[in-house]
């Protein structure tokens, strides 16, 4: 158990820093970018985001949580799996190509013709790289992944910055995700010892697709209805309407799909190692969701709180309804990381049938609030992320309960003190934001008073979860 501990903890701090690292320097970036381009170029990149995410889900299809899963996976299954993603990403990349005329006539924007047909070569790009990035992930080696992202990350960062300096538009955005993708994927392939055999077997495509084609359909579900808000802002607002959107979207997944992501990729595979011991798998469980909670919970209300300040300092008058935007959007996102985890307990029991019926569940009510909301306006519609984001987690807990007697209540119970302390650490966050004109030195002041308040609330109410991470610093730092 110690070993897991370990190995817990150095996954989750090496992910952290490939996380954090490499999208603190794509956010600042970002910010750099987005003074340089207007809210219609950034919705001319956020139309394709829905077509892009499906076809990336369709490649996957499930076959890479399938190989983590798989405990004595062999070459064959990892080469297999190789050439399907190859050979569906091209076929995909031919059908948007096919499909570029339609798509802007879609959007009635012609310049998304030539935009979609390049774009799309990320999706090519990236699946020569899975298995690689999957193959460190089972390892819970997110040293090499933090290397390879942060270089990819300064050096497309910088090629977007150069584009749109030269007053190339939506095109900066485009040519930076390229050189994003091809960077990294360059990198791990000559890190990494792994290369494909020339075999391939369909008995092992059949055995991964019984479980991961369930996944998949799941994924493309969320991947469909968790776009398709964008897309009807794009369709049925105004290409503006969709870049403050989209940007308010980006800020609020900085913390928490980044922390989602940290928690999903490090907790899965040493879930997956316990999941014939109830027992501990349930401990195991309980600790993720506190711990994640103990993390997100006050960034998520936090950056609710300073996002109209937030927003005004870093990109200026022309971005200011983004803030309003953000503000509900943190109410929703603060959740996810509690999603996933139950989530992935579901994927661990092998239960990716119950995985994918709950997916159908929420989509059902998602998509019936979106269908209202739209009609009122793009604030209504963020508001309705925030019923969606609640009612998901009622599901999502539905059989959790059954399998582990560890439902809605009993997760609130455990999260109780944490959230109390979040909501009062913010207060000072919040003061600000009613402030007319706010500046740097208030905006840091008020960041500082709210992290100090949180850290004397945990010390205060023993907040485990805080106490924890003391020891694990204090382990690191005296073995250097």
């Amino acid at each position: 158990m110690n070993t897991l501990k370990q190995n817990t903890a150095n996954g989750i701090i090496w992910s952290t820093i490939e996380r954090f690292s490499v999208q603190g320097i794509q956010f600042i970036f970002q910010v750099i970018l987005a003074r340089l381009l207007s809210p219609a170029d950034y919705g001319i990149i956020a139309m394709l985001a829905i077509f892009m995410a499906i076809s990336q889900s369709l490649i996957d299809a499930g076959f890479t949580n399938a190989l983590i899963r798989k405990n004595d996976r062999s070459d064959l299954d990892i080469s297999t799996v190789f050439y399907f993603n190859i050979f569906i990403s091209a076929i995909i990349y031919i059908i948007l190509f096919i499909s570029a005329p339609a798509i802007s006539v879609f959007y009635r924007t012609q310049s998304l013709i030539s935009i979609t047909r390049v774009y799309a070569i990320v999706l090519l790009i990236n699946a020569l790289g899975a298995i690689q990035k999957t193959i460190y992930t089972i390892n819970i080696d997110f040293k090499s992944l933090a290397k390879a992202s942060l270089i990819a990350a300064l050096i497309s960062g910088l090629i977007g910055i150069y584009f749109a300096s030269k007053n190339f538009g939506a095109w900066a955005l485009v040519y930076s995700a390229i050189a994003n993708s091809l960077i990294t994927t360059l990198i791990m392939w000559i890190n990494s010892p792994w290369r494909p055999k020339l075999a391939f077997s369909m008995v092992s495509l059949r055995q991964m697709f019984a479980f991961g084609s369930k996944l998949m359909l799941a994924g493309l579900l969320n991947t469909i209805y968790t776009n398709l808000q964008q897309m009807v802002i794009g369709k049925k607002f105004s290409k503006q309407d969709l870049g403050y959107y989209a940007r308010a979207d980006q800020f609020a997944q900085f913390p928490s799909a980044n922390i989602t992501g940290i928690f999903q990729r490090v907790t899965y595979p040493i879930l997956c190692k316990l999941s014939d011991n109830n027992e501990a798998l349930l401990s195991a469980y309980r600790k993720f969701i506190r711990f994640s909670a103990y993390i997100i919970f006050p960034l998520m209300l936090g950056l609710g709180a300073v996002a109209k300040p937030l927003v005004y300092i870093l990109l200026g008058d022309k971005w200011l309804f983004s803030g309003t935007i953000l503000q509900i959007l943190c109410l929703s996102y603060m959740w996810y990381p509690i999603h996933s985890i139950n989530l992935n307990i579901l994927q661990v029991k092998g239960r990716s049938d119950l995985f994918f019926r709950v997916e159908i569940i929420k989509k059902v009510v998602g998509i019936s609030i979106l269908l209202v909301t739209m009609q009122i306006s793009v604030i209504a519609m963020a508001v309705g992320t925030i019923w969606s984001s609640l009612i998901s987690l009622v599901i999502n807990t539905y059989y959790t309960k059954k399998l582990f007697n560890y439902g809605l209540i009993q997760q609130l119970k455990d999260l109780f003190n944490i959230i109390a302390i979040s909501v009062l650490s913010c207060i000072p966050a919040f003061a600000i934001s009613l402030m007319i004109s706010p500046t740097i030195l208030y905006l840091a002041i008020s960041i500082i008073l709210s992290i100090a308040i949180y850290i004397a609330l945990s010390k205060i109410f023993k907040i485990g979860e805080f106490l924890e991470l003391i020891d694990m610093v204090k382990n690191k730092l005296s073995k250097e």
